[in-house]
């Protein structure tokens, strides 16, 4: 869709027009297809989320709370509720690390836009289309209010305001994927936006969470919940606030000073946001792609290995900190970790990035001990935000150094379609079989063709 045409020229009225035309309006083919890519990757994230403590958590609430059996929890046999499933279907979404991210706007919006649109798609019996252009709405006005409420740095606040950019922007993203599965009129998109306004939340407290399981309900399984919610409200009938973008006590006004509402239209129609979002190559920590890419540079290019280290200098922009520092107990942020296992097995699979008792093995150890981390704040660059180096000493005396400005999976260097399929297929095996994994990345890669998102879920049931 390119043209936007609207009686109401308010920034809400317009939108409110576009997200209802989306439901008939054409996707560009390259859009579609990096559109699927992003449905099997939050896909794949789910599956794999089943066997983490924040997913095996999710299923069980799921599983409590029981429901009118409108939507499926993915790897279990929970049929539930679409509020209760896209809760539980978020939370396995963001498990870990394994999702996606949007770097413009500072969120992760896979997470929590694909559950919610699985989840009315399930609840609405829509077709693979209507849930295919569900998700690509949904990421274009997730990033979209984000990048209005915070058009400097998406990743800091102000006047010591530190709302959380992802479950921000996660929750308006759900609840327009969720409203592209209903008819919804312009005038019943205002009053969904309102809603969500009213449910808009989270806070960067989720730093301190040390187990990843209220981070995964603040990234995803809120946002899903809530966005689903505020659509499930309006289908009820309920009404709400005219103009919660521009009209008395608004959002932008509650929040922040510092807003651009005009981010909301910006290319609109023209510049997809799912364009612009990473899929990790690796399934860790966004500040720990490009180092440990780096690093597997250094090892092809050079063929060195275990027995070659010595000593090892990963440079980023902000060097370690709670998150990715030594003394970070999750291993799939622990930098120092992660490096030592790429090193040792010459590669990061995601069962190394997830292996607790390991942190503990007198080898890795010895080589996290080894490793410095310095920040050099010129590595963030507006074209490169996440740039990374490492500088390795071998035995021998050799200084070998490789620096990635980009990792590959950034979107200014996207997987291919072998790439993504590739990721996900060790990622979905090893849960739901080999047959089932064909079955359902045949059907991802020809969503037009879907005739019910239901049909999707004897492959996604354990």
């Amino acid at each position: 869709m390119t043209s936007l045409q609207s009686s109401d020229e308010s920034v809400i009225g317009i939108l409110c027009e576009y997200m209802a035309q989306s439901r008939t309006a054409s996707v560009p083919g390259d859009v579609a297809q990096k559109a699927k890519h992003h449905i099997l990757d939050t896909i794949g994230a789910m599956v794999s989320g089943t066997t983490l403590e924040p997913g095996r958590l999710a299923i069980k609430y799921a599983d409590m709370q029981g429901g009118t059996p409108q939507a499926m929890v993915v790897g279990s046999s929970v049929v539930t509720n679409a509020v209760t499933a896209a809760l539980a279907n978020g939370i396995l979404a963001h498990s870990d690390e394994t999702d996606d991210s949007h770097a413009p706007s500072g969120i992760h919006p896979g997470c929590a836009v694909v559950p919610a649109a699985m989840a009315m798609g399930e609840k609405n019996d829509c077709d693979g289309e209507t849930f295919l252009k569900s998700v690509v709405l949904g990421y274009d006005v997730g990033s979209r209010v984000m990048r209005g409420l915070r058009p400097k740095d998406p990743f800091r606040g102000d006047r010591g305001r530190g709302f959380a950019s992802h479950a921000m922007g996660g929750v308006f993203g759900a609840a327009a994927a969720a409203s592209g599965c209903t008819d919804m009129n312009p005038t019943q998109i205002r009053h969904l936006l309102s809603y969500t306004a009213q449910q808009a939340s989270g806070i960067t407290s989720w730093q301190t969470d040390v187990d990843h399981i209220e981070k995964a309900f603040d990234f995803a399984g809120m946002p899903a919940r809530s966005g689903v919610t505020s659509a499930t409200t309006v289908e009820a009938g309920f009404t709400g606030v005219w103009d919660v973008f521009e009209g008395f006590n608004n959002l932008f006004d509650s929040y922040t000073v510092n807003h651009d509402r005009a981010a909301l239209l910006n290319e609109l129609g023209s510049r997809y946001e799912v364009m612009l979002t990473n899929i990790k190559r690796y399934c860790v920590g966004s500040p720990v792609q490009t180092p440990v890419d780096a690093l597997l540079n250094i090892m092809r290019e050079h063929g060195v290995g275990p027995d070659d280290f010595q000593s090892m200098v990963a440079v980023t922009a902000n060097g370690e900190n709670r998150l990715t520092g030594a003394e970070q107990s999750m291993p799939d942020i622990n930098m120092r970790y992660l490096l030592a296992v790429s090193l040792l097995d010459g590669d990061l699979t995601f069962e190394a990035g997830h292996d607790v008792q390991r942190m503990e093995d007198a080898k890795v150890v010895d080589i996290m001990n080894r490793i410095e981390v310095r920040a050099d704040p010129s590595l963030v660059t507006p074209e490169s935000p996440r740039q990374g180096v490492i500088e390795f000493t071998a035995k021998d005396g050799r200084e070998l150094r490789n620096h990635v400005v980009v990792v590959r999976g950034a979107m200014e260097s996207p997987l291919t379609r072998d790439e993504v399929e590739a990721k996900e297929r060790d990622l979905l095996t090893g849960v739901i079989g080999q047959e089932k994994t064909c079955q359902l990345i045949a059907a991802i890669w020809d969503l037009e063709s879907l005739k019910s998102v239901r049909d999707l879920r004897p492959l996604l049931t354990v």
